[in-house]
């Protein structure tokens, strides 16, 4: 990949990002940049830029497979299953369609999983005055 190619990721990335995320990038390099210099640019530039900004795939979608990854994968992806239930929030995913992707997941990820995740949307609704 040339440097131009990764220029061109991180500005996608931080456009994308600042949309449905606003101060993500400040919030990460504050976290992890002191313990791993440029952490913020990479996360940034390769997830929104590099992942999240393709074509094929509309962003809704992108998210709400992203929160169907996260319930899979349990309850110790709980803080970034709830940022990514917001930020589908925040690009148009009503609860409902949350709720339901969530649901299915009981088939690959087992009843526990779904009902962590189904908590942890449902804290994100709160959150956000969101009712059922």
């Amino acid at each position: 990949m040339s440097l131009a190619d990764q220029t061109s990721d991180l500005e996608r990335g931080r456009a994308l990002s600042e949309e449905v995320m606003p101060g993500l990038e400040a919030a990460l390099a504050k976290r992890y940049d002191p313990w791993l210099p440029g952490f913020s640019e990479w996360q940034v530039g390769t997830v929104y830029g590099g992942v999240y900004a393709r074509d094929g795939l509309d962003y809704k979608t992108r998210q709400l497979a992203t929160v169907a990854a996260l319930a899979v994968l349990g309850g110790q992806t709980r803080p970034q299953l709830k940022v990514h239930v917001k930020a589908a929030l925040s690009i148009g995913a009503n609860a409902r369609e949350i709720m339901e992707v969530i649901h299915q997941m009981v088939l690959y990820g087992g009843f526990p999983a779904m009902i962590n995740a189904l908590n942890a949307a449902i804290e994100v609704f709160e959150e956000e005055g969101v009712s059922p």
